[in-house]
């Protein structure tokens, strides 16, 4: 697995609306049921949840490690695209939505590790960072087809909520 990539984006079509397919990946409340890592998030200021520039913070578990870090959505566009940063300027997350045929959506999920991000981690881990870094890369690439394959599963069941499969 190529850890030095600092991007990645990879796609699967789900059988369901755009709408219906962005109401489901931008409830940040439901994350831990598709993600290998993020176990649990929550809106830090409900009256804000789900719109550009709100906060929420999430709680990640791998073994031997737990942690919670705080994101900003940077983009909340319903049906097209919802992305978050995740420290604000470290790394950029994100779901783009398109809608292909007969009432399909592709889903594509994207991944930067940016500039930022990688300062912070050489300030952070020292002569550590480059491990660190590849490492959190490493579970990126591993755990984006894993995130979307369980998406995809819970959009296209017939007792994920009841407008999902609209």
């Amino acid at each position: 697995m190529k850890t030095n990539t600092r991007q990645h984006q990879e796609s699967v079509t789900v059988q369901v609306s755009a709408d219906a397919l962005y109401d489901l990946v931008s409830d940040v409340t439901r994350t831990g049921e598709w993600s290998p890592v993020c176990t649990s998030c929550w809106w830090d200021d409900k009256a804000s949840a789900g719109q550009a520039g709100a906060w929420f913070t999430g709680r990640n578990e791998i073994p031997g490690r737990t942690w919670e870090t705080r994101s900003l959505v940077v983009a909340a566009a319903r049906g097209r695209e919802f992305a978050w940063l995740v420290g604000g300027k470290y790394v950029r997350w994100g779901f783009i939505l398109t809608p292909a045929d007969n009432g399909t959506t592709i889903l594509t999920e994207t991944w930067e590790f940016l500039p930022e991000g990688i300062a912070m981690f050489g300030e952070k881990y020292g002569d550590d960072a480059d491990t660190q870094i590849a490492e959190r890369t490493r579970q990126a690439l591993a755990g984006i087809p894993k995130t979307l394959a369980a998406i995809k599963r819970i959009a296209e069941s017939a007792d994920a909520t009841g407008d999902v499969r609209a």
